[in-house]
């Protein structure tokens, strides 16, 4: 039996698979147990465990956790821990980069970028049908490359991310420095008429649209998150202006277009068993 789980900053989601046949569901909530302690307990029920897949919102390395900015943290040495006291394997990735794993199978291109918007920003990267890792494996930290000062910092520590800006928690963020009392909602902040948060957000997407363009020069780039999902207008709004951020030949056969997907970072960690890189 195969275990996936997507560890995100709000819930934990765990399915069971035996082969290609799907078994069973679990959640819990990230901020409520440790994702140590959660494994344990569903490789308590499910005994016939082999292979665990985790889609990880946070930098991992090597089956260790680095950093996890809104997950309860039980155990650093994940891999370590699991694979010692039980007779698993257990694999742990990026959930952009599990994200991109099972967008790549979607669109059947070796050459993709995930790029997800919802309480973070961020994007996963598959060339030439390999993951982009770098040598800390912390490749692609979209959301943490240099933007403009806010008057508050991310959760890294900085004060200038491009995160700040074009995430939930960014906009999150804007409306609890302004006293504001809408939700974490574009159409709201419109609402209310806060059209530089809106604006600053829409300049912040459009840079991590381009600078992913420019960068990895992908076939596809998948737009996916709670934030695109609950904005449809997006997509278009990426089409319609991307050329002024995106170096010219980038976008020369490029497809930008929204994810398929219900939960491509849960499908990706799924794929983790057949990895061989």
């Amino acid at each position: 039996m195969n275990l996936a789980i997507d560890a995100g900053g709000t819930n934990l989601r765990a399915e069971i698979w035996s082969k290609d046949k799907f078994v069973d569901d679990a959640e819990a909530k990230s901020g409520e147990i440790g994702l140590c302690a959660w494994i344990e307990m569903l490789l308590a029920k499910y005994k016939d465990v082999k292979t665990i897949g985790i889609s990880y919102a946070g930098q991992v390395e090597n089956g260790k956790i680095v950093s996890s900015p809104n997950i309860l943290v039980d155990e650093h040495e994940l891999k370590k821990r699991i694979e010692s006291k039980y007779s698993v394997l257990l694999q742990i990735e990026n959930d952009l980069s599990c994200a991109a794993l099972a967008e790549a199978i979607e669109f059947e291109s070796q050459n993709i970028c995930a790029l997800y918007i919802g309480t973070g920003l961020g994007v996963g990267i598959v060339e030439r049908g390999r993951l982009v890792r770098g040598f800390k494996n912390v490749a692609a930290e979209l959301g943490h490359i240099p933007h403009q000062r806010a008057p508050f910092r991310c959760g890294c520590g900085r004060d200038n991310c491009l995160e700040l800006y074009a995430s939930g928690s960014g906009l999150a963020k804007w409306i609890e420095y302004k006293k504001l009392s809408c939700s974490v909602s574009l159409k709201e902040l419109a609402e209310a008429q806060e059209y530089e948060i809106v604006e600053m957000f829409y300049d912040a997407l459009l840079k991590a649209a381009g600078t992913t363009l420019t960068l990895f020069n992908p076939q596809v780039l998948v737009l996916g998150g709670g934030i695109i999902e609950a904005n449809p207008h997006l997509e278009e709004f990426i089409l319609k202006n991307i050329k002024n951020y995106a170096l010219s030949n980038s976008l020369e056969g490029v497809k930008i277009c929204k994810s398929r997907l219900k939960n491509a970072p849960l499908l990706g960690a799924l794929l983790l068993k057949d990895l061989n890189d």
